[in-house]
C-alpha cells in the first residue's frame, strides 16, 4: 500500500506552556512495496512521525492517508515494530506471534496455520515453546517481527528496530529483514540512526532537517542487492549522506 504524508505538522506544549513545534510541513510519498529509511538529526521528529502514521498519535495539521484512507487512529492495515522487544514474557514464541490473531477472533485452527508460516519465516522453528528469556537479543527481535507480519498488515513501521543489539547481529538482523521483505514485498518505513544501516537497506532514504522536521534531501539508492558495503558506489553514498547529517547537526 502507498503512504501518503501531506503537509504534516505536529506541536507539542512545552513544560513552559509554549508551542514545541516538531514537525512541519512534512510532505512525502512512500510507495507499495518500497523499503524506506528516515535518517535525521536527534529531535527532529523521526519517532513521532512514524507514530502518527501507525495511528498511535494524531497530527495537528495535514493527512497521513494510507491508499487513500485517512489514518485517524490505530490501523489493521499496519503494524509497528519498536527497538524495545516489547515480548509478553509469560508467553512463548509461538503465544507471542499468535497474539494479535487471538484478538482477532481468528479461529484456533487457522490462528496454528498462520504462526507456523511465520515462525519459519523468522527461521525460529527450533524456539517455537522457548520464552523471550531463553532468546538472543537478536532472536528476541525476529519473534517481534513475525508477531507483526501474522497479522499480515500491508505498512511494516520500524522504529531502530536494530538499535540494541550488537554488531554482528545487528547485520544478520539487516540480510533477514531483506529476506522477508523480498519474500513479502510489504511497503516497510524504517527509522534508523545508521547511515551504514540505511544505505545497505533502502530503496530511498530521506533525510529530514533539524527541529522542526522538514524533509531536507531525498537519496535514491540505485546499489543493486545484495549490497556489497566495501564497494566504492556503497561508500561514497555512505559519505555523502554522513556529510549531510553532519552539516544539519551543525545547524542545531
Amino acid at each position: 500500500m502507498t503512504v501518503t504524508i501531506s503537509r504534516v505538522g505536529k506541536v507539542f506544549a512545552s513544560r513552559q506552556g509554549e508551542p514545541l513545534i516538531v514537525l512541519d510541513d512534512l510532505s512525502l510519498t512512500i510507495e507499495k512495496s518500497e523499503l524506506v529509511c528516515i535518517l535525521g538529526p536527534s529531535g527532529c521528529g523521526k519517532t513521532t512521525l512514524l507514530r502518527m502514521i501507525a495511528g498511535l498519535d494524531h497530527t495537528t495539521s495535514g493527512v497521513i492517508d494510507v491508499d487513500g484512507v485517512a489514518v485517524t487512529g490505530p490501523d489493521p492495515r499496519i503494524a509497528m515494530i519498536f527497538q524495545e522487544y516489547s515480548l509478553y514474557p509469560w508467553r512463548t514464541v509461538r503465544a507471542n506471534v499468535e497474539f494479535g490473531l487471538q484478538m482477532r477472533g481468528i479461529p484456533p485452527e487457522e490462528r496454528r496455520e498462520i504462526v507456523d508460516r511465520n515462525i519459519r519465516l523468522v527461521g525460529l522453528e527450533d524456539f517455537a515453546m522457548s520464552y523471550p528469556y531463553e532468546l538472543s537479543g537478536g532472536m528476541r527481535q525476529r519473534v517481534a517481527v513475525a508477531r507483526a507480519l501474522a497479522t499480515d498488515p500491508a505498512v511494516l513501521l520500524m522504529d531502530e528496530p536494530f538499535g540494541a543489539l550488537d554488531a554482528q547481529t545487528r547485520n544478520r538482523m539487516q540480510k533477514e529483514l531483506l529476506r522477508i521483505w523480498e519474500k513479502t514485498k510489504k511497503t516497510i518505513i524504517f527509522i534508523t540512526h545508521s547511515v551504514d544501516e540505511a544505505v545497505f537497506l533502502a530503496d530511498r532514504i530521506v533525510v529530514l532537517s533539524p527541529r522542526p522536521g522538514r524533509v531536507d534531501v531525498i537519496y535514491d539508492v540505485n546499489i543493486l542487492r545484495p549490497r556489497d558495503r566495501t564497494s566504492v558506489e556503497f561508500a561514497k553514498l555512505r559519505r555523502d549522506v554522513l556529510e549531510l547529517i553532519d552539516r544539519l547537526e551543525e545547524r542545531q
